[in-house]
């Protein structure tokens, strides 16, 4: 006998284009094509174009998308009440939440609403005390929690406990055929050869992300290769000192790009992707650069281990060390051989592990036992 649809709810704390952002999109689309009616809400305001994508992609497909358009700490209640409101509209049979604020007003609107079962999402090995108060709270209230790696769940058995309900490892996915379809960045729009050896950082410009280690190690590495140059694209909290850093060094070198819709782009016309992250979950824009078949030069944080598989120790080195991120740039770098082939097993293992459909499955096999109650 066939199973009956489902009415999913995808809840996450906002919709500009991200990783975790990406994933629910990815989810929405594919649980909605194998038959389930599928919603997705923003607790923050929707993205005005041109960061509207994720959404743009949602509605095309003709999947509801709203927002309680809270972008405050203070709006914090008037979110939950706005949430219980549309779950109570909705009748759903799972909410599935993403991302902390997600997590935890999405834990009280669905308990208020009587939701059958509520799905936490698990996706960044962030230590705050107070995060962890909250959300400790929202945990309880949940039937099942997806972590991104099975270094997240560790972290949140550690942080939680007996507390914590079911877990699930479920990685993040990518989409190679879309990866294929797009063409690498024309290096000639920044005034520099169509050729051009770049470094690419893309992410928050945070010191989450390594952007200070980037930043000490930057002037080293560009005086030992004088055919390097280095891009970052994104925004942040330190964008004032990087656009310093260019004035000096020289915008020949170094430039900063800004928020981009095409990251996928500048990654496939990139020599090596960097991100020396202090933290993460599982980092999408690694998965990026290996469905690009790109060698990466990262920290060994959350995730990474799971991503990069026996490729592991040949592109990783430890966060915060600056020394090591720079010793682990040039032996990547100077070996043209060894980058080619980093590159060729970074493509191997995307798609052994990171399918869209393999992902869907995973999630659609979870929600229907907690449906079922198994």
């Amino acid at each position: 006998m066939a199973e009956l649809p489902m009415r999913i709810d995808l809840v996450i704390t906002e919709l500009f284009v991200g990783g975790a952002e990406r994933c629910l999109a990815q989810l929405a689309g594919g649980l909605a094509a194998n038959g389930h009616a599928v919603r997705v809400a923003s607790i923050a305001s929707l993205p005005q174009r041109p960061q509207a994508g994720l959404v743009q992609a949602l509605i095309d497909r003709e999947i509801p998308v709203a927002s309680a358009n809270c972008d405050r700490y203070r709006d914090a209640w008037r979110a939950q009440r706005w949430l219980r409101r549309w779950f109570q509209q909705g009748r759903p049979d799972v909410v599935q939440t993403m991302l902390f604020h997600a997590n935890t007003l999405g834990a009280f609107a669905a308990a208020r609403s009587a939701v059958p079962r509520l799905v936490g999402g698990i996706r960044v090995a962030e230590r705050s005390r107070w995060r962890r108060f909250a959300e400790l709270r929202a945990v309880r209230r949940m039937d099942a929690v997806v972590c991104v790696s099975d270094s997240v769940r560790r972290f949140a058995e550690t942080e939680f406990g007996s507390q914590l309900p079911l877990t699930k490892v479920i990685p993040n996915s990518i989409d190679l055929a879309a990866v294929d379809a797009t063409a690498p960045a024309d290096w000639t729009e920044l005034g520099w050869p169509a050729d051009a050896q770049v470094m690419l950082f893309v992410g928050r410009l945070h010191p989450q992300k390594g952007t200070d280690v980037l930043a000490r190690a930057l002037e080293t590495l560009l005086e030992r290769f004088s055919e390097m140059r280095c891009c970052l694209v994104g925004e942040g909290p330190q964008r004032a000192e990087w656009d310093a850093i260019a004035g000096r060094v020289g915008r020949d070198r170094v430039r900063l790009l800004g928020w981009r819709p095409d990251a996928i782009a500048w990654i496939k016309g990139c020599r090596l992707l960097v991100l020396p992250s202090r933290y993460e979950g599982m980092p999408n824009v690694v998965l990026e650069a290996m469905a690009a078949a790109k060698p990466v030069a990262v920290s060994l944080v959350e995730g990474v281990r799971e991503l990069l598989g026996d490729a592991t120790s040949q592109q990783s080195c430890p966060a915060g060390d600056v020394a090591a991120f720079e010793t682990l740039v040039t032996e990547i770098w100077r070996d043209p051989i060894l980058a080619g082939r980093l590159g060729g097993l970074n493509r191997q293992q995307a798609s052994l592990h990171h399918s869209p459909r393999r992902m869907i499955e995973q999630y659609e096999q979870l929600y229907r036992s907690l449906q079922n109650g198994e």
